[in-house]
């Protein structure tokens, strides 16, 4: 969208025209508990040429480097044709499918995507995918409270090991719509289930698996006593890990009810944090909660499939107060380049990655900790990331890895302050028994 430089004399003119007497009158309507306070944390601005240099100097810190950090974001390998043919002008210039007789494509892939996800997550239904892992998180727990007719009013649990900045955006997105949450306390780095009490009234249990962590949650267990309390189950998963995992939609006695999480490792690559998109996945009877749109397959009257929306849930295809959210336009390129992914994969290759993750992480962990003062932080079975504890404080050790090309993982501290020397490590199917032995000798050399 360009940009169209309004001056004050402009501005002035179009608040005259239609009777408003400054741009704050303007936004009258907006509560003043729901308004920002100052941007103090925006920086001052820069001319263009100035900002073009200094993103193309952020993108180059990353060149080079062995990446062993996770936490959300996963170096894995993306065949070439994936984003060769994601990048074609039809996939690459095509826009919201309003129009089915001119948007058979867009409509097909869409389609595709969600039967893969469908099948992946073990859910019936799937959207078109949101803005990214975290909101798609907090469109669940919105979407989970308005299905949860017998627990009006009642809390949102989120556990201790979901990741940090996902329970800031749910914090976020639902702190001003009345939602209550609360946190689920974690023991050894996951969800204690044997200190589960009796929460009640609870409209949801929102659980990760694996968690921010890297660990394996005791789904089943947590899934059935949520059920049992009038609870829905709201799953974060990690589509990569689906491939080898129980997936959610088989959780328990019943299964989870929604499924989301982000499809960064499904073809997207890491871009300094972004774009991504989310997946939203639900039980059929939730459908109608769900934000977004679906695609759907039918026939023509020629007998030929054919392809359109069957469902659209957004502010501007229905009126504003009806909509189930005003925020859930689809990654559409992004998805793209996943369903190639998935396609091209297929199930036996996306579990021979998600099992040669696994493996590597544990070939790294094994050799980190036969440095002196390099231990596991956790116990418990991990998938591909792991929590270990250095002698020295795991922020410093990091910047001092870059000097040695290893971007070493994620330090914990700055999100729990009891952790200030545990780093978070992850191994992806990328990772050669050489990365591993030069990541090691390299924190040798750091530790000493």
């Amino acid at each position: 969208m360009p940009f169209i430089p309004h001056t004050p004399e402009e501005a002035g003119a179009m608040l005259r025209e239609i009777g408003v007497a400054d741009m704050e009158a303007l936004f009258d309507e907006i509560p003043t508990e729901l308004r920002s306070d100052a941007l103090e944390r925006v920086p001052p601005g820069m001319s263009e040429m100035a900002m073009l240099r200094w993103m193309a100097e952020r993108a180059g810190n990353g060149s080079g480097l062995l990446c062993f950090a996770g936490a959300g974001s996963y170096d894995h390998h993306i065949p070439a044709a994936v984003w060769d043919l994601a990048q074609r002008g039809e996939f690459m210039t095509a826009y919201t499918p309003y129009q089915a007789e001119a948007s058979q494509g867009t409509l097909q892939v869409i389609f595709e995507y969600q039967s893969m996800m469908s099948e992946l997550t073990a859910m019936e239904v799937s959207n078109a995918s949101v803005y990214d892992g975290a909101s798609g998180l907090g469109e669940a727990v919105l979407m989970a409270v308005r299905a949860n007719r017998r627990a009006r009013g009642g809390t949102v649990l989120l556990a201790e090991s979901v990741h940090p900045h996902y329970r800031e955006v749910v914090a976020n997105i639902v702190g001003n719509q009345g939602v209550k949450t609360r946190t689920l306390p974690m023991r050894s780095g996951a969800v204690d289930v044997a200190a589960l009490g009796e929460p009640n009234p609870v409209a949801a249990v929102v659980v990760q698996q694996p968690n921010f962590f890297g660990l394996l949650e005791q789904v089943d267990a947590i899934t059935d006593w949520a059920h049992e309390r009038g609870a829905l189950v709201i799953a974060l998963v990690n589509p990569m890990a689906l491939a080898v995992l129980k997936p959610p939609g088989r959780w328990g006695s019943q299964g989870a009810d929604i499924a989301c999480g982000d499809g960064q490792p499904l073809g997207v690559p890491m871009a300094s944090g972004g774009p991504s998109f989310g997946f939203l996945c639900c039980r059929r009877a939730l459908v109608r909660q769900m934000p977004g749109r679906l695609a759907g397959r039918t026939l023509d009257l020629d007998g030929k499939a054919g392809y359109t929306l069957t469902l659209q849930a957004r502010e501007q295809h229905i009126r504003r107060g009806k909509a189930t959210s005003n925020i859930c336009t689809n990654q559409g390129l992004l998805v793209t380049a996943a369903t190639i992914h998935m396609a091209l994969l297929g199930a036996a290759g996306l579990a021979q990655v998600a099992l040669g993750c696994r493996n590597n992480t544990r070939n790294l962990v094994e050799r980190l900790t036969r440095i002196r003062g390099v231990e596991t932080r956790f116990d418990e079975p991990f998938f591909h990331e792991c929590a270990v504890d250095l002698p020295k404080p795991a922020q410093t050790v990091l910047e001092a890895l870059i000097e040695h090309g290893v971007l070493g993982g994620v330090a914990l501290g700055g999100y729990f302050p009891d952790m200030a020397n545990t780093l978070l490590v992850c191994a992806t199917e990328k990772r050669t028994g050489a990365d591993i032995e030069t990541y090691a000798r390299a924190l040798e050399g750091v530790l000493a």
